[in-house]
């Protein structure tokens, strides 16, 4: 049963559009969907609303640590609710897909995601769910950190909006009816823009 969907992205107004932070915007996107609201709480380490979303009461959180300290804030949620990393799902961008792709995996390594990998390092486990949204690869020479800190190209928009939606759909399948039937659902499914 998932109770925490966590969002990763960095804070602060210069990181809003880049595609290092479309964990946040997933979260963004349910927040405007979530009806009500029923708690917000703002830490030095992360912003926690509890919401309503359809059928579902979810605990969402956007840490505030930073990408590469993600795990500090993960871990201070999950104890602050008394949750088991089985019982969260992490949404986050992903290198090796395409840009207009989704994966749901139910754990494994951070495929050199720092903001994965810190969430490994600080609980000692990589048995915890994600959803991967593709961002692809560079492709005018930038360097990988230039890249992932970016906006997507201009040619990109459209599609990424696309591929939020749906991410918002596959969160809710997998925190409705499991990760399986978000697997079966989402992976291999390629959007494409208009």
């Amino acid at each position: 049963m998932i109770n925490l969907l966590v969002g990763l992205g960095n804070p602060g107004s210069r990181y809003v559009f880049t595609r290092h932070n479309v964990g946040f915007m997933v979260i963004d996107l349910i927040w405007e969907k979530a009806n009500p609201i029923l708690e917000e709480k703002k830490t030095p380490w992360g912003v926690l609303k509890r919401v309503h979303w359809n059928d579902l009461l979810l605990i969402t959180l956007k840490p505030l640590t930073y990408m590469n300290n993600s795990g500090e804030a993960v871990s201070k949620a999950l104890m602050k609710e008394g949750l088991k990393p089985s019982e969260m799902v992490i949404i986050h961008d992903d290198l090796d897909l395409p840009l207009g792709r989704i994966k749901i995996a139910r754990g494994g390594s951070s495929g050199g995601h720092r903001g994965v990998q810190s969430i490994i390092d600080t609980l000692g486990t990589k048995d915890f769910p994600r959803i991967k949204i593709g961002i692809g690869r560079p492709l005018r020479g930038e360097e990988i950190m230039e890249y992932v800190l970016a906006p997507p190209y201009p040619e990109e928009r459209d599609l990424l909006r696309l591929v939020l939606d749906h991410a918002v759909k596959a969160v809710e399948v997998v925190c409705r009816d499991g990760i399986e039937k978000g697997m079966n659902m989402f992976n291999g499914v390629l959007i494409r823009g208009h």
